[in-house]
This record gives C-alpha cells, sequence and structure tokens, in this order.
C-alpha cells in the first residue's frame, strides 16, 4: 500500500512538472541584463544640446539618433529596437556627472554612447565609476590620449584619433611647412589641450606665443585679448586648438580686425558649417586654412558613407544641416550598432566589451586610419589625413586622397601611409 502510494505520488509530481516546464517554455524569454529586454535594448549620452559649446555639438546626438531610428526601422539590432536617451549637460562636467547616474540608477541603460568632451568624460569616470560598476562606455567623442589606457577605463573604448598624435602629425607638417615663421597656438586649458602640448613637445614644435585659455570663457571678449597678443607678436601661423566656438570667435574677431594669419584649426574645432554659422566671417576667407581629419568631409559626395549619412539624414533627421559634426554622430551609431550585433542574441555587457575587443577593428565605419582595437588596445583611429578649405569651405586634402599619417600617442614615428577602409556593409546596417 505505502510503495503503490509513493509511486502515485512520483507520478503526480513528475505530472505537475512537466506540466509547468510546459508552461514556461510557453513565456517568451527575457534577457536577464540590465537595459536588454526580449524587444529592446536601452543605451543613452550625455551632450552639450545648449550651452557654450552646444553651437554644432548639438547636432551629435540628434544624428546617432536618426541612425538608430534607421536601424529599427529596418529590423534592430537581433529583433531588438535600439531605444537611445539624450540628456543635455551643456558641456559642464558636474552636469554630465549627473545625468550619467540618472541614465544608470533611474533609467537603467545597457551601455552610455558617444558621450562628448575629455574633461566630462573624465569627471564621469571619476565620479559615475563606469569601470567599477561594469558599464560600457563605447567610442565617446573625445580624442583624450589617456582613455585608451585599458587598466584606468577597462569599459570604455575612445574612436577619434588622439589629441597626441594630431599635435605631431601638425607638428611635423608646420616644421617642414613654415619654418621661419613665427607660430602662435590657443589652446583650451585643461586636458584637452594638455595632451596636444604633449604631442607638439613631441614633434620638437616651439610656439613663439602660447595662449591659453578657460573652457567656458571663449567668446568676442576674450577673442579680442587672443588676436591683440597674436597681432603685436606679429604672428604668422596661428594653430587654435579648441572647442568649434572658440575658433569662431577667434576667427570673427580677426576678420573684423584685418589680422589674416595662415590658420590651422584643431580637429575639434574645424567644422566649417559651425564656424560661418557662428560668425559675420564669408565663407569664402576660410580658403587656405588648414586641418586635419579622420573621416572624409561632410561635403565629399562622392565618398559612398557620406552619401549614405546623406539619405539617412533626409529621412530620419529632419533634412537638417549635414556637416562634419553630423557625420561624426552617425558615424559613431554605426560602429555602436556594430557592437551591439557583435554582442550576439543574448547581448551582456561582458559580453559587449569582449566582441569589441575582438571585432572592433574589423568594423566598417567611414573612417579611413586602422583601429586599434584589440584584447590589450583600447586606440581607436591611429591617425589624420591633412586638408586645406577652400572657398566653399570643404576640407580638400593637400595629397593624394587616402594619404594618412599615422603614429601613436608617445613617441614613436609619424609614418605617411594609404589604409583601405571596409566597404560600406549592405544598406548601411551592422552585419
Amino acid at each position: 500500500m505505502i510503495g503503490s502510494f509513493r509511486k502515485k505520488g512520483l507520478v503526480a509530481a513528475s505530472a505537475i512538472v512537466a506540466i509547468a516546464g510546459l508552461a514556461l517554455s510557453a513565456v517568451p524569454a527575457q534577457a536577464a541584463e540590465v537595459g536588454v529586454t526580449a524587444t529592446s535594448i536601452k543605451i543613452g549620452t550625455t551632450v552639450p544640446l545648449t550651452g557654450i559649446a552646444g553651437p554644432g555639438y548639438a547636432k551629435v546626438a540628434p544624428a546617432m539618433k536618426a541612425y538608430f531610428d534607421y536601424v529599427n526601422a529596418n529590423g534592430g539590432i537581433n529583433g531588438r529596437k535600439i531605444e537611445f536617451i539624450i540628456k543635455d549637460d551643456r558641456y559642464l562636467p558636474p552636469v554630465s556627472v549627473e545625468k550619467t547616474n540618472e541614465l544608470i540608477l533611474k533609467d537603467k541603460v545597457f551601455a552610455t554612447v558617444g558621450q562628448l568632451g575629455t574633461a566630462n568624460n573624465l569627471a564621469i569616470n571619476s565620479r559615475v565609476r563606469l569601470g567599477s560598476r561594469g558599464v560600457p562606455s563605447l567610442f565617446v567623442n573625445t580624442g583624450f590620449s589617456g582613455f585608451a589606457d585599458k587598466k584606468k577605463f577597462p569599459t570604455l573604448f575612445p574612436l577619434f584619433s588622439s589629441y597626441r598624435m594630431e599635435a605631431k602629425i601638425m607638428g611635423g607638417y608646420i616644421k617642414e611647412n613654415f619654418a621661419g615663421k613665427k607660430i602662435g597656438l590657443i589652446y583650451q586649458n585643461d586636458d584637452f589641450g594638455a595632451d596636444a602640448l604633449k604631442g607638439f613637445e613631441s614633434a620638437g614644435v616651439k610656439f613663439d606665443v602660447s595662449i591659453p585659455y578657460v573652457s567656458g570663457t571663449q567668446g568676442a571678449a576674450t577673442a579680442t585679448t587672443w588676436i591683440q597678443k597674436l597681432a603685436a607678436a606679429k604672428v604668422e601661423v596661428v594653430y587654435i586648438f579648441g572647442v568649434t566656438t572658440a575658433t569662431a570667435a577667434a576667427v570673427g574677431v580677426a576678420f573684423a580686425a584685418g589680422y589674416k594669419p595662415q590658420w590651422i584649426f584643431g580637429s575639434v574645432g574645424a567644422d566649417a558649417t559651425t564656424i560661418v554659422g557662428q560668425t559675420t566671417v564669408p565663407v569664402a576667407l576660410l580658403n587656405g586654412a588648414l586641418s586635419m581629419s579622420f573621416m572624409p568631409d561632410a561635403a565629399d559626395t562622392t565618398d559612398e558613407y557620406v552619401k549614405f549619412f546623406r539619405e539617412v539624414n533626409t529621412t530620419y533627421n529632419n533634412n537638417a544641416t549635414f556637416d562634419n559634426n553630423i557625420m561624426a554622430g552617425m558615424n559613431g551609431a554605426m560602429m555602436v550598432a556594430q557592437a551591439l550585433k557583435a554582442a550576439g542574441p543574448n547581448p551582456t555587457r561582458k559580453g559587449l566589451i569582449a566582441a569589441i575587443e575582438s571585432k572592433g577593428s574589423t568594423f566598417a565605419s567611414a573612417g579611413y586610419p586602422p583601429i586599434g582595437f584589440s584584447a590589450t588596445s583600447r586606440v581607436g583611429y591611429t591617425g589624420f589625413w591633412i586638408g586645406k578649405y577652400n572657398q566653399t569651405g570643404s576640407l580638400i586634402p593637400v595629397e593624394a586622397k587616402g594619404t594618412i599619417y599615422t603614429t601613436d600617442s608617445a613617441n614613436g614615428p609619424v609614418v605617411k601611409t594609404t589604409s583601405k577602409r571596409p566597404a560600406l556593409p549592405t544598406k548601411g546596417l551592422p552585419n
């Protein structure tokens, strides 16, 4: 009797387990990782939509969203739609910290992406502690060389060629092409500008006049003191290493004063559309100014990436005036989408980081230089091409198209090379 009862009990229990299993299998699997559901992946960014750095840079995040909307309209990432949250930090590091904490603690994002500014990202990683929390910070909009240190920033991936690389490369160009000229430098006096100073030092460039400025103080009044000092010293070549509003202020005041040096614009502050939009300077007066880039010029409609991003901009970004800021935003978003795709159908934060380390160097992007991501390297693009503005504000290569100068962020040599980037993926979607 007892044995019979036990057998019946075991059969009944097995039936209950089986039924429960069927019930569970009928429920859609839900991802366990923060910010990921069966139907969505939530990511976010903090950028200056307003404030002193708003002009120009306010276009970056909407451009990213436009590309993500395009991806969502074409099936999303492994069946999930990208939910992208944008917060305005006004280019103020304390606000960046506040808003990033909101993204992580309140919005519960899977990763942060494309956050802008050297000081801002340093503050975020110091105060919010993305590394110890294991939160990926993808393809930040800054070229600060320190972010390539995996030990200090284990979850952060910079994408831009570093400011030290930029200063080394352009420093060599200055020595070769402007020997005997009086050279002046205007630079943002923080980690952003200090990074460039180290690059110039590696290149052996010494400036006759160096003018630091505090971030947020750039404007006509401050720029007047810059131009007066440069003109009084009879400086013939002026390199301005700052954000676009600083470039615009310097060029605008110089134009009004009749001061016409050979301008060299750092890549960060070199968007012609923004410069002209912030001044009364006719675009034709930028003709002959030098700058550098790791991507094609936004006006180069012969480039397949530029052509594609312009199409996305027309349909998903209200046909905003297309410029280098929009292109940078869409290019970064394309990299993010490929990273999410590479993380697989069941993405985790650790898996996302591992995917970039193993596959990131092969991701398709508009950038010409090779990408240096690996298990041991956080270096993004590894160089620049040098260009000169024409009368319409387009940056035209000073050498054969495709000529890239590559280097490192230490004391390694600058090497002139030609580099072939991956072709645009089918329909511009991650594969």
